[in-house]
């Protein structure tokens, strides 16, 4: 185990909500922090703070979804992270909880919510995602763990100018962190405007990072194992095309969990990073080892035309280790233009001779 998985594990909290009321606020300086208790109702401090606050959570478990609408807020756990689990079917009556999220921060069309911080928690449990976004800007979500969850860990969609950091998702039926444009209509991708996803931990999930069409993002110094795949970009037919993005210097190494197929994909197993329809985007500087299968999309960087039959166009793969992975290390099993492999550490190729 490396230093920094001792030091995820030595952090993790879960935050579960009970429904009862919030504890009084401590002033602090010309903000206020709200302290909550387990027993008391996060909910309610969160209700009760005003942009600048800070609501703190004493260590603990909190049964309950938290709905966060207030721009500049934070909502963090205290030096032993609490954990937050799913209410039971009789606490559901809140929007969020409804639908099965943890803790959900949400904005409205035109008016995003802007600069709210999500930390030091555990989210598990939870019929859907552990953390929901949409139509945020400059959110921030670090330290926090999402596992156990039926759907996605960590998920954004309508946002920009987004950080994840220090992040852990585990054992998520889908992927682990999901950046998306939109989730419910068709559209092409949208500026992420320098969203940053970097130095997250990735296992046992479905795919570890999904990013779906989206540009102008960065995918760096991430490490995933243990899931079926680790890092998917997908982008289909629609105008702009998904791309224009950074997936730099991360360390991939023995994603071989198998995951059945699904209506859109094949069976996965043994996928370092996919790219799907995508362009201008650049790999580099990654380290992807023994990722093995024999799925289509199995392998160490694979090209791989979308499920509509978007093709990869102009993406530059250089400078990365890529070593033991099955059935290839490099795999461009696109008929795309403009797609280039230099300086690549590498021992198979599809075709030959990109090693």
């Amino acid at each position: 185990m490396t230093k920094r998985q001792i030091a995820y594990l030595a952090c993790t909290v879960a935050l579960v909500g009970s429904g009862l009321g919030a504890a009084a606020p401590a002033a602090a300086g010309s903000s206020t922090v709200h302290r909550v208790k387990p027993g008391q109702s996060i909910q309610k401090a969160v209700d009760a703070a005003k942009p600048g606050d800070t609501v703190v959570l004493s260590p603990g478990t909190y049964r309950e979804s938290v709905r966060i609408t207030t721009s500049n807020l934070t909502l963090r756990g205290s030096t032993v992270f609490p954990t937050v689990i799913a209410p039971s079917k009789a606490a559901v009556d809140d929007a969020c909880a409804k639908a099965g999220h943890g803790i959900c921060v949400t904005g409205k069309d035109g008016s995003p919510v802007e600069r709210v911080t999500v930390r030091s928690l555990t989210l598990q449990g939870f019929a859907k995602n552990g953390l929901w976004a949409s139509r945020t800007d400059r959110l921030k979500v670090h330290r926090v763990t999402a596992e156990k969850n039926g759907n996605w860990g960590i998920a954004l969609e309508r946002s920009v100018r987004s950080v994840l950091t220090h992040n852990v998702a585990r054992d998520n039926a889908d992927a682990g962190l999901f950046v998306s444009n939109t989730t419910d209509t068709e559209a092409g991708a949208v500026d992420a405007e320098g969203t940053r996803i970097s130095h997250n931990r990735l296992s046992g999930n479905r795919i570890g990072i999904t990013v779906r069409r989206l540009r102008n993002l960065t995918v760096d110094r991430n490490e995933a194992t243990g899931n079926c795949a680790a890092v998917f970009v997908v982008g289909d037919e629609s105008t702009p095309r998904a791309g224009a993005m950074s997936l730099r210097r991360n360390y991939i190494h023995s994603n071989n969990k198998h995951c059945p197929k699904t209506p859109r994909l094949p069976f996965l197993q043994g996928s370092g990073i996919v790219l799907t329809g995508a362009e201008e985007t650049l790999v580099a500087g990654n380290r992807i080892e023994d990722n093995v299968g024999t799925s289509p999309l199995s392998g160490g960087i694979v090209l791989f035309k979308s499920f509509v039959g978007a093709l990869n166009e102009r993406n530059e793969i250089r400078d990365n280790v890529v070593l033991r992975n099955g059935s290839a290390d490099l795999a461009n099993r696109d008929t795309g233009k403009g797609n280039t492999f230099s300086r690549n550490t590498c021992e198979v190729s599809e075709p030959a001779g990109m090693c």
